[in-house]
């Protein structure tokens, strides 16, 4: 199984990051805009079209304030198993880490899943980019 893990410095205070990862519907505005077109929700799971156009169905599994993780789960034909974590953990007022861990099968789709998340990793960055 691929494991891949994002350890993600961001110029902004755990809560404020924390309360964008924990917005579940908003993905597309609060996490990762411009990575994420748009995102509805339907039940437990948001569906999740991406600005290149391909679509997920992504499952709430837990939300976790105390421990400010959140976990959820795709499943698709292509993907046979795909589980990722979000944890937000404090350093200092104004900055934290996000802490992003996916495991996934087929092995295969690895590369092109690293990628992506290289994609959404940059755009947390620019939506907690200090003020100029």
């Amino acid at each position: 199984m691929a494991s891949i893990h994002n350890d993600v410095p961001l110029a902004a205070s755990a809560h404020d990051v924390w309360d964008a990862v924990r917005d579940f519907g908003a993905l597309h505005q609060r996490l990762v805009p411009g990575f994420v077109a748009a995102c509805t929700l339907d039940g437990d799971a948001r569906i999740v079209t991406f600005a290149n156009g391909s679509v997920a169905r992504e499952t709430l599994v837990d939300c976790d304030d105390a421990r400010q993780r959140l976990v959820y789960a795709i499943s698709s034909e292509r993907l046979t198993h795909y589980s990722a974590s979000v944890q937000v953990i404090s350093d200092g007022e104004t900055r934290c880490r996000l802490l992003w861990i996916i495991d996934m099968l087929p092995n295969e789709l690895a590369p092109y899943v690293q990628g992506q998340a290289r994609e959404a990793v940059a755009a947390m960055h620019r939506a907690f980019a200090p003020a100029a």
